[in-house]
């Protein structure tokens, strides 16, 4: 590891630190991986990417220390609710739609036997005419 980075960690540590025990200097003191970076004067990026053991030990430590579950957590959450329902409802308007089709397919299929049963009595005598059918 280079000096630069030696540095970084340090003070991504440091600013855990500040962070949780409620004395951040530099950010909004939120627990979140942001707050976290703009403490430790470094770019959100280099958590993601150089120091995400530093990030996911952040957030372990906000749930175990505070209690709190992270903002990032929260919202994956959330959005894992609002697909669940997404999913119900599409499941709902799936089986709407196959009853549909089967109640299509059953008044296709009587209304094809009546054309077929009008032809074959126009066929049979071309001087009857039937009476159309009682309605129920």
């Amino acid at each position: 590891m280079n000096e630069q980075h030696q540095d970084e960690r340090v003070r991504i540590r440091e600013a855990m630190d500040r962070l949780l025990s409620g004395q951040a200097t530099v950010s909004n003191g939120s627990h979140t991986v942001l707050a976290l970076a703009t403490e430790a004067g470094i770019h959100r990026v280099a958590l993601f990417k150089r120091h995400v053991d530093l990030k996911n030990e952040f957030n372990e430590r906000v749930r175990k220390e505070t209690h709190q579950v992270p903002e990032s957590e929260k919202r994956l959450r959330e959005t894992v609710t609002k697909l669940k329902k997404t999913i119900a409802n599409q499941e709902a308007e799936i089986e709407d739609l196959r009853q549909q089709v089967t109640r299509l397919a059953l008044a296709s299929a009587v209304l094809t036997q009546e054309s077929d049963r009008q032809a074959d009595c126009a066929r049979a005598s071309d001087n009857v005419i039937p009476l159309p059918r009682p309605m129920i």
